[in-house]
């Protein structure tokens, strides 16, 4: 299946990222790819160890000659997002990603391709195979559950790790070497509602937003891209202000950390305001569409008639839902005044489900700054609590700060400009990376993040650079040849 993906240069990454890829590995769902990690270092002949929470560690030794450099931690996640397209059978579980070559980028058909973070801990395993690569003392660090939570890297012990560097290879941009992120924390509102009897003399229609891109909702966030939940909002807000429209369903977006690309909802109108609606919508719909059609040339809603719902949603708790969705804040809140272009905070609405008398709205807010984190979460969290939400914040984790004076930064910012010609773009990102929470436990390791060039992370049009992915081998490579020595 994935035949020409194996002939890619450099073979031991593509073929050890075609071998993970064949292993199903969904967030808080990867005890098969950590039995598959744990089997690979043992056949090695090399000391490996599973955490308490199913982190794994694989210890190599240092190559001839490396023995007084200092040692090396090799860090990345095992678990990936799944996404797929809603016309794609596919089957996260149980199948293994389905790759193809299209020009210089590979691909997954229908689904998301999982270099993120699949093609970091590909070259982490190449490097435990070879025989001829120079290396440190190396401690490879695979860690669980970095997409839905990062339970992985918080769970992971004080004084479990040796080495006095960390090489994140979790950075999408081959240029960009990556010194501080942002920290999140996790928002769900919920509550219940009465579903009364379908209004006589109705008509039900089915509305659906699709054709968005999606994507990162921490790295592609700036890009303002269209959130299907908030789009769907806004048509379902005009239906009931103008014309007493009724929801029955609405299933909107998918996992916390990937902007929504699409959602559908089941509605009904009164008969007697059919004609007047679907003017009235197809209006709104086209006022839509132009205020997007640069950013998102692809997008559609569609509003056909289907069968009648058995309930809908009681009036006031519908007005509520609507109301508080609207008025919660999505996209970008505020931008670094210190760091030109990077985003401090942020927030993405990332699934609404109305369905069986439950309501759920999930939330994903962002922030570089711990007190701006709190202000926006607080925020959101007040918006909703009004409309008579119960509102939890979970999975909190911590941003990582920068750090200019770190010796191997300088190492990589060196070797860099004498490869490429240029210098890298040393930067903070707004996804959220475990070094920051990695380093809570172990603050005097030196860290640091890069990677091989991906687009469209967290969506099925996740797609990665052959020719970025030659590119960072040779620089990977070439760092572990320059690492400092000890003191």
């Amino acid at each position: 299946m994935n035949d020409e993906i194996r002939a890619l240069e450099p073979k031991p990454l593509w073929n050890k990222f075609a071998d993970l890829n064949a292993v199903p590995r969904p967030s808080k769902k990867e005890e098969r790819v950590i039995e598959f990690m744990k089997n690979f270092g043992n056949s090695l002949g090399l000391e490996t160890e599973v955490d308490e929470v199913g982190n794994v560690i694989i210890r190599k030794p240092a190559t001839p000659g490396m023995e007084k450099k200092k040692a090396v931690v090799l860090q990345s996640h095992l678990d990936m997002v799944h996404q797929k397209n809603n016309d794609s059978d596919f089957d996260f579980e149980n199948q293994g990603i389905d790759m193809y070559v299209d020009g210089d980028w590979v691909r997954a058909r229908g689904t998301t391709l999982g270099a993120d973070n699949g093609l970091g801990v590909a070259t982490m395993m190449a490097i435990l195979e070879s025989d001829e690569i120079a290396h440190p003392e190396l401690e490879a660090l695979f860690t669980i559950d970095e997409e839905t939570g990062m339970t992985g890297a918080m769970g992971l012990k004080p004084g479990l790790l040796k080495g006095d560097i960390l090489l994140n290879l979790d950075t999408e941009e081959d240029d960009e070497i990556g010194i501080g992120c942002a920290g999140g924390v996790d928002i769900t509102a919920s509550r219940s509602y009465n579903e009364e009897e379908v209004p006589q003399d109705s008509v039900a229609y089915k509305v659906k937003v699709r054709g968005l891109q999606g994507g990162h909702s921490g790295m592609d966030i700036i890009k303002g891209l269209g959130n299907a939940n908030k789009i769907m909002n806004r048509v379902l807000f005009g239906g009931f202000e103008n014309f007493g429209m009724r929801i029955a369903e609405i299933n909107g977006g998918g996992l916390r950390n990937a902007i929504p690309r699409e959602s559908e909802a089941v509605i009904t109108i009164e008969s007697v305001q059919k004609e007047d609606f679907s003017a009235e919508a197809g209006k709104l719909i086209q006022d839509i569409q132009q205020e997007y059609n640069s950013l998102e040339p692809k997008l559609l809603i569609e509003i056909e008639e289907t069968q009648m719902p058995e309930k809908v949603m009681e009036l006031g708790v519908q007005e509520l839902l609507l109301k508080a969705v609207y008025s919660a804040h999505n996209g970008v809140y505020r931008m670094s005044p210190d760091i030109e272009g990077l985003v401090e905070t942020s927030n993405n609405i990332a699934r609404v489900t109305v369905k069986n008398g439950k309501i759920e709205i999930l939330c994903l807010t962002r922030s570089s700054v711990e007190s701006t984190k709190t202000d926006l979460a607080n925020s959101i969290r007040s918006g909703f609590e009004m409309a008579g939400f119960e509102v939890e914040l979970s999975g909190a984790y911590p941003g990582w700060a920068p750090n200019m004076d770190s010796p191997i930064l300088k190492v990589l910012d060196e070797l860099y400009q004498k490869m490429n010609g240029e210098k890298a773009d040393i930067a903070a990102c707004h996804a959220g990376l475990e070094c920051g929470i990695l380093g809570h436990n172990y603050p005097d390791m030196d860290m640091i993040s890069f990677g091989p060039t991906i687009r469209g992370a967290h969506s099925p049009d996740e797609r990665a650079s052959i020719s970025s992915a030659q590119k960072y081998w040779k620089f990977v490579l070439e760092v572990l040849k320059n690492v400092p020595e000890k003191k």
